[in-house]
């Protein structure tokens, strides 16, 4: 007989700026609070889309201070004490950490922990439950750090890569492959090469792993942090005076890529992180110009532009290829190939030190 599954938990990471999303998302509303297809925010169908999976009371949200409300507000379902309000933005691997702590006191220390992002895109949701149900009985039966990765459609050079080995074994009809090795964003030449050979997936940030071999993780490639972790387990009133002891670095460079023995399941639902304006066509349908949110639209000989204008007419004349997202006190008006690069944008917003529109 086997043995019975330990829990579910889930961690929601809610805490990011989102700043590829300026003027649209700012500091106190980023990314992950917004709405592109009508009806509910990115944060919202994070959650909705673990129905069946876990209940209300096995979901866990990591924010920030400045976001706490808005995401309080967007959940009421979720119970009051299962926000957990980050002291200071201090990188994924902190928040996780922090979970690891709750999920373990919480469920008497048995529990498998799946990891999510706020603020992706996910069509074909009963296909991403299979697969994240497969990957936590994965983590549970093996004890190793599991990941889902994507099956790339296309050269994409916005998201980092996993090097894949042959198939280890199955679960819940999927094939689980070892990771050989993370990779960086690449150029478009080394992406379209990952795509041709078909063993590479894209990196989506989504994990499953059980308390004990995430906490065993930490205290081998980051012992400063297993070591907080281990004080707060013991008193969780000491976060505020433990959190700055936390390593100020993301779950992936801090234990992943150093992690011998990870786990990977192709995951085939359709996905995105729609990480910048110029991805907004893959979350919007196509519009006459283009991928034009407004009251009203005329194009002439217009094409390829992106624009997010909900309020106004906008009239598109003879351009192509533009991104262009009009707020009540900022205008942003690009090219779309350089949509990634609004971090630079908003870096000379700060030099010049005009915070009030970040």
């Amino acid at each position: 007989m086997k043995p019975p599954m330990p829990p579910l938990y889930v961690l929601i990471m809610a805490g990011g700026r989102g700043t590829r999303f300026w003027p649209l998302s700012r500091n106190h509303r980023p990314k992950q609070f917004l709405e592109f297809m009508g009806g509910r925010t990115f944060l919202q169908r994070t959650v909705d889309r673990l129905e069946g999976l876990v209940g209300p009371e096995a979901i866990l949200v990591a924010t920030s201070r400045e976001m706490a409300d808005d995401a309080q507000a967007q959940l009421p379902g979720i119970p009051a004490g299962n926000f957990l309000v980050e002291p200071r933005g201090r990188n994924t691997a902190p928040c996780i950490a922090w979970g690891t702590v709750e999920i373990a006191r919480r469920s008497g220390g048995e529990a498998v922990m799946a990891v999510l992002p706020a603020d992706h895109l996910v069509t074909g949701e009963p296909l991403f439950r299979r697969t994240l149900a497969a990957a936590t009985r994965a983590a549970a039966q093996t004890n190793a750090l599991v990941t889902i990765g994507i099956q790339p459609t296309h050269a994409e050079t916005a998201y980092g890569y996993l090097w894949v080995g042959g198939e280890l074994g199955r679960w819940g009809d999927m094939p689980f492959h070892r990771v050989k090795r993370f990779v960086e964003k690449p150029d478009q030449a080394h992406a379209r090469s990952f795509v041709d050979r078909g063993d590479y997936l894209w990196n989506a940030g989504m994990f499953c792993w059980t308390v004990d071999a995430i906490r065993d993780a930490y205290r081998e490639y980051l012992p400063g942090t297993w070591a907080a972790m281990e004080h707060l387990a013991h008193d969780p009133h000491l976060l505020e005076d433990l959190w700055e002891s936390f390593d100020a670095t993301s779950v992936d460079y801090g234990v992943m890529e150093r992690s011998r023995g990870v786990l990977t399941v192709p995951g085939r639902f359709g996905w995105s992180d729609v990480g910048s304006w110029s991805a907004l066509p893959e979350v919007v349908p196509a519009t006459e110009g283009g991928w034009v949110v407004a009251r009203e639209r005329v194009a002439l000989g217009a094409q390829g532009n992106v624009v997010h204008a909900p309020d106004r007419l906008v009239a598109l004349l003879g351009v192509e290829d533009l991104v262009v997202v009009d707020t009540a006190d900022a205008l942003l008006v690009a090219r779309r190939d350089r949509a990634q690069d609004l971090k630079a944008l908003i870096a000379e917003m700060e030099r010049r030190g005009l915070k009030q529109y970040l």
